[in-house]
């Protein structure tokens, strides 16, 4: 069954371009409205997982440890060297003569092996932590993705007419994607950077409380930097996505319109109006990434000064004999491993605040209320008619109803056209026939029963649409005809092929019907697309077909193949006919007519053209001035 894009005016359609929002890519970034409340949301999803973070985060904070220990050891190793070349000078002072100095090998060799196993045992740890986590994050992004994917098979067909495609797929999957990578990652480095600034901290202290002090020091110009140039950055950041998303928009319309451009001759124009907005996005670009891009080079440098700072007075200790050389190596290491977690903190509240914000985006489509069952319990009324519209009351905002007290008896094998001019609301039949939309008030009844009382599957079971926007799926084009009726055999899908004159172009392909349609199934022609949706049909043979007419993109030729195809398609089969050329439904059993979204008028060809009102004024300017209402 394809799908269709809507083409009226009175409500938003499903369908439609968007530039997804994407997050904290060196732009500004996006904060989420209940930071706390969407975390507690997002951390239960991991609920069922508990013990596994647990040994995430001793592994971890385990990891850390033996990492942040190894310096100081190491430093033992200077120690016992430099005292062994001490004592060796001082032992050729006094007149001994020595051939080598009194170092201690093995105790040095010792301690290596202990730092040497340190580390393995570090990177041991790290690997299962990030082994475990990957697995925790994964199965949890999963599980939203398959929640997500639930509802939307849920959510009335009135959230995709108000959310564009680019919107929900920026939810599905980078919103997603934002969710997966900082659960893998972000959740793990703030443990890690938090223990590795305490544990860093605490053994500078342990070494010496002075020389703590003076790396001290640069942590509140750090903090004073970020502070006045991070806003600044933030400001051309936004300005610079602004740019880039016009520039975009520039891009993608001037390629789609070159044939438009070119026979007008603008060209220049459009060359002189991109340059306009490549420079403002020059200029935006250049301003956010050269002040974003010095703050790493004023931190080094205010991390080198205290660094030089503490080798000189370190030193001065040393030669004093207030600190052993070890020491001050390990505290020259610590002070390189200080700034690392400050900076990784500081990078990863953006990265979280965005996972936020994508988290509530999710969990948006998640809150959305659901296709509601409305059953009324009514008994099935015995009747000879296929379906009925018994004084239905519709609108799609409650303030403004389309159907107040509609009528409609169709009987099998009839025929009911909607006509009316472009954005007339046309759809809006559909969309409550198949159950879309629930009606207001009164009801519609098939085979005497009224369709809220059945599921929407069997209801939908019963049509199948043939619409003028054809929807084919990437796969072969056996598999897109098979689309109607799955169990269908092959024989019966090369006989719906032949009634819809597919059979004849797919015969000359290299691959036959196993020939695939590529995204936008654009290596056959638009009207090849439109009798491979008819053979579709075909496949489903359904009780009660929707059709939109659609001849108004194709040569001759294909026209006459699809409208014998239709015929052949509406044969003694009950139908409603979406009419855009007025002269194909002169001989409908039921005509009705559509404007600004309401139901205006509903008879016979003879019969509304007799009463002379807004068909038989359709009727005649389309006939005196060949106009189409498509």
């Amino acid at each position: 069954m394809a799908d269709s894009k809507s083409k009226q005016s009175t409500r938003p359609t499903h369908v439609g371009g968007g530039h997804g929002s994407g997050h904290g890519h060196g732009g500004l970034v996006e904060k989420p409205k209940n930071f706390w409340g969407t975390t507690r949301r997002l951390m239960s999803y991991m609920s069922d997982r508990v013990w596994g973070l647990i040994l995430v985060m001793i592994f971890a904070i385990t990891s850390v440890v033996f990492q942040i220990r190894t310096p100081k050891i190491l430093g033992q190793a200077t120690t016992e060297i430099f005292a062994g070349v001490m004592k060796g000078q001082s032992q050729q002072k006094a007149g001994f003569e020595i051939s080598h100095l009194p170092i201690n090998y093995d105790k040095i060799i010792h301690i290596i092996i202990i730092v040497g196993l340190m580390y393995m045992t570090a990177a041991v740890f790290s690997f299962l932590q990030q082994w475990i986590m990957t697995l925790i994050s994964q199965k949890t992004v999963y599980k939203l993705r398959r929640r997500m994917k639930e509802k939307m098979r849920v959510v009335p067909i009135r959230y995709y007419d108000t959310h564009s495609n680019g919107d929900i797929m920026s939810r599905a999957v980078n919103d997603m994607d934002n969710i997966a990578n900082t659960l893998q990652q972000s959740l793990t480095q703030a443990v890690t950077s938090t223990v590795t600034f305490i544990g860093t901290l605490w053994m500078m202290l342990t070494i010496s409380w002075k020389l703590t002090l003076i790396a001290l020091v640069t942590i509140p110009l750090s903090l004073i930097i970020v502070g006045i140039i991070a806003p600044k950055s933030q400001k051309f950041f936004a300005t610079q996505q602004k740019s880039l998303g016009l520039m975009n928009d520039q891009v993608e319309e001037n390629y789609s319109g070159q044939q438009v451009l070119k026979s007008f001759n603008k060209e220049k124009d459009t060359i002189d109006s991109f340059e306009k907005q490549n420079n403002v996005y020059y200029q935006s670009a250049w301003k956010a990434q050269f002040i974003s891009g010095i703050i790493m080079p004023l931190m080094m440098f205010l991390n080198n000064i205290g660094y030089v700072f503490v080798a000189i007075i370190g030193g001065i200790s040393v030669a004093n004999g207030n600190i052993t050389l070890g020491n001050v190596q390990a505290f020259l290491q610590y002070t390189n491993q200080f700034s690392q977690p400050i900076s990784q903190l500081a990078n990863l509240m953006n990265t979280i605040q965005s996972t936020i914000a994508s988290a509530e985006r999710v969990f948006d489509v998640l809150d959305q209320e659901e296709m509601k069952d409305t059953s009324n319990d009514s008994p099935v009324k015995p009747t000879d008619n296929l379906l009925e519209m018994d004084h239905v009351q519709f609108g799609y905002q409650n303030s403004e109803m389309l159907m107040r007290d509609y009528n409609l008896t169709v009987k099998p094998g009839q025929q009911v056209a909607i006509v009316g001019p472009t954005g007339a609301g046309k759809t809006t039949i559909i969309n409550l026939l198949e159950r879309f939309y629930d009606v207001k008030g009164g009801a519609i009844l098939l085979n005497g029963q009224d369709t809220r009382n059945m599921d929407r599957e069997e209801l939908r079971s019963h049509f199948a649409m043939v619409l003028q926007d054809t929807w084919l799926f990437t796969g072969s084009i056996f598999d897109n005809i098979k689309y109607g009726r799955e169990d269908a055999t092959k024989e019966e899908v090369i006989a719906a092929a032949k009634a819809a004159h597919v059979d004849e172009f797919v015969r000359k392909l290299p691959d036959g019907y196993d020939t695939v349609l590529n995204e936008d199934a654009s290596n056959i022609s638009q009207g090849q697309r439109q009798l491979v949706t008819i053979a579709r049909a075909f496949v489903a043979d359904p009780e009660i077909l929707i059709l939109d007419e659609a001849t108004s993109s194709v040569d001759t030729r294909t026209e006459v193949q699809i409208q014998h195809a239709m015929s052949l398609l509406l044969k003694d089969r009950t139908s409603f006919v979406v009419a855009h050329r007025l002269s194909t439904i002169q001989n409908a059993d039921n005509i009705i007519v559509m404007n600004h979204g309401s139901i205006v008028e509903t008879g016979t060809h003879e019969g509304l053209l007799k009463k002379g009102g807004f068909y038989a004024d359709l009727y005649n300017s389309q006939f005196t001035e060949g106009i189409s209402f498509s």
